[in-house]
């Protein structure tokens, strides 16, 4: 194991660089959850129907599904400074053009539902960029002991910007229509994407207020050792030695390597079970509310707030957990325990709460699920980190890539399995979706790295 010495106290930097992520990350759950929200106008105002909606949730989807790949290659190679950047200006333009859609010329072509479909799958195409280069941003300014934190506090901003959604979108929405909420939203991401790009940097040592301190302590590699104490596997893996990625371009990506490695496969059909469930909550938590708990829009809205809450808590508990675990138990203990204990959990406490007859036990019980749910998020993302630093953007982005062809099912085959057979039954479906991406975990050995060659 390499070791360095450091001679000044280190400074603090990198936890400013994830302030700006946390930000970056609340902004994009609140342009993704508000439209969840303005639906109980648009719906009537536009003469959408669920089944409609459900497309135009799906679009989006759809778009942040299938770039996410492409979005994670990019901040490999050109950074998530600049990635990030342009990614949350593209998406908040296109966000705030979401209150214009049904005006546009193009309506005349494919009509409102058509309009309102393409618009959000351009806010997906633009969001796909985030997450990926959030992963991409932690493994370049965090050591491995602190990843599964770093990235549980990141995405944790799903949670927060979720939570504030509903009701400032509600009070939004009442008070200055459902067009405001959509211009308001763009205007702060752009405020945002400015600040992060004057503030942030691909890597530390390019920071202006980054000591040699620092530096050092990020670059040193703190698991190894429990790599090699923890860790065998039966076939030839890539080095587990954590050395730093140059600030240039990196290395062709690995593609041989990457389809010869189970670990990916179960790490991309789990987290494909996470989204499905994780799009359960985002696209119609508020409505089930509203329309079947018999609440009113503003409690409603209230109330849809306590999953995201939820979710704000467990994520960054949750990347805690696993970093401690992995570093007394090694990185395939660390990361599968956090991954498989979250997910059988939030089965468990969705199925309670599809099936309570007191609403507030429900919501309880169903945000209890969505907490759960994310505690697993650190051990996520961390794991496709741990197989290969270099390549992080783009494993992530493949595993969430997973994550959203569930999600792009979701918002769609929900409603329908409410409208035949309940809406216990359409949660059930997400818990046993949740099960069974626990189960999978048992198979995800990240610490084995990259497999080399095509023996089995």
């Amino acid at each position: 194991m390499t070791s360095y010495t450091i001679t000044e106290p280190p400074t603090r930097t990198r936890w400013k660089i994830l302030g700006l992520l946390l930000l970056i990350s609340i902004v994009t759950y609140i342009d993704r959850v508000n439209i969840s929200v303005t639906a109980r106008q648009m719906m009537p105002a536009l003469g959408l129907t669920d089944m409609q909606m459900g497309w135009i949730f799906s679009a989006f989807v759809l778009g942040y599904a299938v770039f996410q790949i492409p979005g994670g290659w990019l901040g490999d190679r050109w950074g998530p400074r600049r990635v990030l950047t342009v990614a949350v200006l593209w998406w908040s333009i296109f966000t705030a053009l979401t209150a214009l859609a049904p005006t546009l010329s193009i309506t005349n072509v494919i009509g409102v539902i058509g309009s309102l479909m393409l618009v959000r799958f351009l806010i997906g195409v633009g969001e796909a960029a985030a997450l990926p280069n959030f992963n991409r941003s932690v493994a370049n300014w965090h050591p491995p002991h602190e990843r599964g934190l770093g990235i549980g506090i990141t995405i944790g901003g799903i949670g927060v910007g979720s939570a504030l959604t509903p009701p400032v979108t509600a009070w939004i929405m009442v008070n200055y229509g459902w067009q405001t909420a959509f211009y308001a939203a763009g205007t702060l991401g752009i405020g945002i994407a400015l600040l992060w790009y004057w503030y942030a940097t691909d890597h530390p040592r390019q920071h202006r207020h980054v000591n040699e301190g620092e530096a050092l302590f990020i670059e040193k590699s703190t698991i190894q050792g429990h790599q090699k104490t923890h860790n065998s596997s039966s076939h030839p893996t890539s080095p587990q030695k954590d050395a730093p990625v140059p600030t240039g371009k990196n290395p062709r990506v690995p593609w041989s390597a990457i389809i010869r490695t189970p670990t990916v496969w179960w790490l991309v059909l789990s987290y494909t079970c996470l989204g499905y469930v994780a799009y359960v909550y985002m696209s119609w938590f508020y409505l089930y509310l509203v329309n079947v708990r018999g609440f009113d829009v503003l409690r409603g809205a209230f109330f849809a707030s306590a999953p995201f809450l939820a979710m704000a808590i467990f994520c960054p508990w949750g990347g805690w957990v696993t970093d401690k675990v992995t570093q007394t138990r090694g990185l395939n203990v660390g990361r599968a325990s956090v991954g498989a204990i979250g997910m059988i959990l939030a089965s468990l406490s969705i199925v309670i709460g599809a099936n309570s007859q007191t609403p507030f036990w429900a919501i309880g019980m169903l945000s209890l699920g969505a907490g759960w749910l994310y505690f697993t998020v650190g051990a996520f993302w961390a794991a496709t980190t741990d197989l290969s630093k270099a390549h992080a953007g783009t494993l992530s982005g493949m595993m969430n890539t997973g994550a959203n062809l569930g999600g792009t099912i979701s918002p769609t085959l929900t409603p329908w399995l409410a409208e035949q057979f309940g809406w216990a039954a359409a949660l059930g479906a997400a818990a046993l979706l949740a099960l069974i991406g626990g189960m999978l975990w048992f198979l995800i050995r990240p610490g084995d790295g990259l497999r080399q060659t095509s023996k089995i």
